[in-house]
């Protein structure tokens, strides 16, 4: 008895420092903000003009697509076809690969979006679920591409090298995670049984998903608009949140003094300790810390590539609150998933060194005055160009989809007030 009134006093007091530690860390939040005007309005900015160009516009039309795929039955179909390669390699049903390849495409957090709504349609099991969102959340070949190897490196071809470190990486977590849950209950026999190529029960899932979802066409696309935006407006409060955070604590001199302690573990790792500012800052916002590594000027690319290739696994504490609040309203925990982006990480830093010297002599990654081929010479201009095309379109498209989500949500309104 006096035993268990020591613990209940344990948890109580636990809870309570718990409570006075988020409370404090608020408090000074704020008064840093009121503290640094400038440079709070300066962070927000940057985060608003990154999702208002970039994110909204690149994510927007697949997260719809993607919920009337999901509707009409096409990724129940894709998982029948699925089964046979999701199974053996990743223990998870066929239709995790359409959440795999969304969530490659697309970038954060769309395979975390589409892992959370297939188990809401009871597709996955937890367990399943768990395993499926390790590894269906990575960066998109637009960041990776664009944003990174042009925007920041001003290097096209490095893009190659990233991409395949970063989704080599992302594959081999998705195997490793496959044991996740071992100790669970064993698959049933009739899911082990789909585990073959059969394109007739393909077609009749996908005739029975269209069946049994009786929403007509307008109101399937009004649920998919205003999903996504809702969604996606969530996404665009976290990368503005934490982009001032991030600021924040640069000019509070907390991200000098946890770089210091990186000091004596970089140079172990043959790495200079400029480094530890940018690692750092891409603990907790991939954008801010990937450009910081590639401006590190004591060091070489293939140091950096290691640098951004790890802070992409992680993938930053902005891309996990976003991921959190999404599984939060599943029983999908967020455990598995932190292990998996840490893993992420430290893989795609690896394949990174492995991949670099083939990569290198192939892409001319790090040619500057010798010949390049013209392929290669008109790949650079090709992503450029879309880089260009994102920054003067982009607005224009996330004011059309706010527009459209204003719509239904009033006609929405309307219907309910009559109803």
């Amino acid at each position: 008895m006096l035993d268990r009134g020591y613990t209940v006093l344990a948890r109580f007091t636990l809870s309570k420092m718990k409570t006075l530690v988020l409370a404090t860390l608020v408090t000074l939040m704020a008064i840093s903000m009121i503290a640094l005007p400038e440079d709070s309005l300066e962070a927000s900015i940057r985060g608003l003009k990154m999702w208002w160009e970039i994110v909204f516009p690149s994510l927007f039309p697949f997260f719809v697509i993607s919920e009337l795929l999901i509707g009409f039955g096409v990724v129940k179909f894709l998982g029948v076809l699925l089964e046979p390669f999701m199974r053996p390699f990743f223990r998870v049903p066929g239709v995790g690969g359409f959440a795999w390849a969304m969530g490659m495409a697309t970038g954060f957090p769309a395979g975390a979006k589409l892992t959370a709504r297939l188990r809401q349609e009871n597709q996955l099991t937890k367990i399943e679920a768990q395993r499926l969102v390790s590894f269906t959340n990575s960066s998109s070949p637009l960041f990776i591409f664009g944003a990174v190897s042009v925007g920041f490196f001003h290097n096209p071809r490095l893009g190659f090298l990233l991409a395949a470190a970063h989704y080599l990486g992302n594959f081999f977590v998705g195997f490793i995670m496959r044991f996740y849950g071992v100790k669970e209950k064993k698959l049933k026999k009739h899911k082990e049984k789909k585990a073959l190529f059969n394109i007739s029960e393909a077609l009749s899932s996908l005739h029975q998903t269209r069946i049994q979802n009786h929403k007509p066409l307008g109101k399937l696309l009004g649920d998919a608009v205003m999903s996504s935006i809702h969604t996606l407006l969530m996404i665009g409060g976290f990368i503005i949140l934490f982009s001032v955070i991030n600021k924040l604590l640069f000019h509070l001199h907390f991200t000098p003094a946890i770089a210091s302690l990186l000091d004596y573990i970089l140079p172990i790792l043959q790495l200079p300790k400029e480094f530890g500012n940018s690692l750092v800052a891409g603990i907790f916002e991939i954008t801010l810390g990937s450009q910081m590594a590639s401006e590190v000027q004591s060091s070489v690319l293939l140091q950096q590539a290691i640098i951004v290739s790890f802070i992409l696994g992680f993938s930053g504490f902005s891309v996990h609150a976003q991921v959190a609040s999404i599984l939060a309203t599943t029983d999908i925990a967020y455990k598995p998933f932190f292990f998996a982006r840490v893993l992420h990480g430290i893989l795609a830093s690896i394949f990174t060194v492995v991949l670099w010297e083939p990569l290198s002599n192939y892409f001319h990654i790090q040619t500057t005055n010798t010949i390049v081929p013209v392929f290669l010479q008109e790949y650079d201009h090709w992503w450029e160009t879309i880089l260009v095309v994102f920054s003067k379109f982009g607005p224009l498209l996330t004011i059309i989809s706010l527009v459209f989500y204003l719509f239904f949500y009033i006609r929405k309104m309307s219907n309910n007030q009559v109803s």
